[in-house]
């Protein structure tokens, strides 16, 4: 599995020198069409509010040619039906105001004053989180090199010494509190209350859907056997943190309000497990930065796109 947390949050470091130094007037950004990408506009609005991310971070770059590539990110996601929510897209940001330590009023006050404003940086951090997500299903599909042979498990094998290294095997159940798109801002809240009683009642797999029977519009899953390198990214930490027996927090995705339950666990060391740990071991930064490279000049070459 590809580790994209640099794409997310390598740029904090230099926004933390960048917010002790900077203290100026919050630019006013005229807004023109200046590119169309497949029918989605890009203004020079959103141009200049990248610019003044890339300032942020001492970091050279064209920020026209960043936001295209960045619609086409968000594009390609959407057409894999990737859809991260709002929710997700603000406890990102939280948490990146946490990790500098650094109150959210802050944070919004450093972004507005630099000219980057906090709603082109979420929209940043959503579309990252969203390229995560299809670096990952691309690199599982063997479309960016990821998939490994019988012979290359065979050669990884023989390196560590003929030894086959284990992974903990999950056995997970799903639970999806379904808020219909329609009825989100009236019922979410409600749904949310309904999905945390349900969670804290949780004691095991067997008993959910005798828990989920009186209730309305209430989805349970079994996800079946999942390795560690293969659990989903947004989910990864918390199942590793949950004990079996337990579930993760609620969390608002597009489905409405989810919860995983951790039926089991135990450590394996069969052929998949071993093709899961090289795998995962060899996806460094830079296979990642390979991978994303090339996708994207993929899209670029398929893509219509029209400067005005």
């Amino acid at each position: 599995m590809l580790s994209m947390r640099k794409y997310l949050f390598s740029a904090g470091f230099a926004l933390l020198v960048a917010f002790s130094i900077t203290a100026v007037t919050r630019p006013v950004f005229a807004t023109e069409i200046k590119y169309v990408v497949n029918n989605i506009p890009i203004t020079t609005g959103d141009i200049q509010h990248r610019a003044a991310f890339l300032r942020l971070q001492h970091r050279k770059g064209d920020a026209g040619q960043e936001m295209i590539d960045q619609t086409l990110r968000l594009a390609e996601a959407r057409r894999l039906g990737i859809r991260i929510s709002d929710a997700q897209v603000d406890a990102a940001y939280q948490r990146f105001a946490t990790s500098n330590k650094m109150p959210l009023k802050q944070l919004d006050g450093a972004m507005a004053q630099s000219g980057v404003t906090k709603e082109h940086f979420k929209e940043f951090i959503r579309a990252q989180m969203a390229w995560n997500q299809a670096l990952t299903a691309r690199s599982r599909s063997g479309d960016g090199g990821g998939a490994m042979s019988e012979q290359d498990l065979v050669k990884r094998m023989l390196e560590k010494g003929g030894s086959k290294p284990s992974a903990t095997e999950y056995m997970l159940q799903q639970v999806i509190f379904v808020v219909p798109a329609a009825e989100r801002s009236a019922t979410l809240a409600k749904r949310k209350r309904e999905a945390d009683a349900m969670r804290a009642r949780f004691n095991g797999c067997n008993t959910t859907r005798e828990f989920a029977r009186g209730l309305i519009d209430v989805t349970v899953r079994d996800l079946g056997r999942v390795l560690a390198p293969q659990l989903p990214a947004d989910w990864a930490e918390q199942i590793k943190a949950t004990k079996v027996g337990g579930a993760t927090t609620t969390r608002e995705t597009d489905r409405g309000v989810e919860f995983i339950g951790i039926c089991s666990s135990r450590e394996v060391s069969d052929d998949k497990a071993a093709q899961m740990v090289f795998q995962s071991e060899g996806s460094s930064d830079k296979n990642a930065d390979e991978l994303s490279k090339k996708y994207v000049e993929e899209l670029r070459k398929k893509a219509r796109i029209i400067e005005r």
